[in-house]
């Protein structure tokens, strides 16, 4: 299950490429793409990017709360990722525990 997070949540930090785009963005995404990092099945969250990014480069993007973090390149482009989702790594006790008193 994925959930839209606050970006409150996130540290998202830009890191600059010094380079502008060389090649045309993908027509087929106008508006963007979604990434994902999470697989079937697991629990994750998304979180929206700066976009379009400023031109080559990429985002470094970790999670206060599970302390997860990936980075994402980026090419300044219309092409670019307008949101990730990244796996949480809170552990949760199996669904079948019994509480502590």
């Amino acid at each position: 299950m994925i959930i839209d997070a606050p970006t409150k949540q996130f540290e998202i930090t830009w890191i600059d490429g010094r380079r502008e785009p060389q090649v045309k963005p993908n027509p087929a995404y106008p508006d963007g793409i979604d990434v994902s990092g999470v697989r079937a099945g697991e629990r994750g969250c998304r979180v929206k990017l700066p976009y379009p990014a400023k031109r080559v480069g990429s985002y470094l993007v970790a999670c206060k709360l599970c302390n997860f973090s990936l980075a994402l390149t980026t090419a300044g482009r219309t092409d670019d990722p307008r949101s990730v989702a990244m796996p949480c790594k809170i552990e949760t006790a199996p669904p079948d525990a019994t509480p502590a008193p």
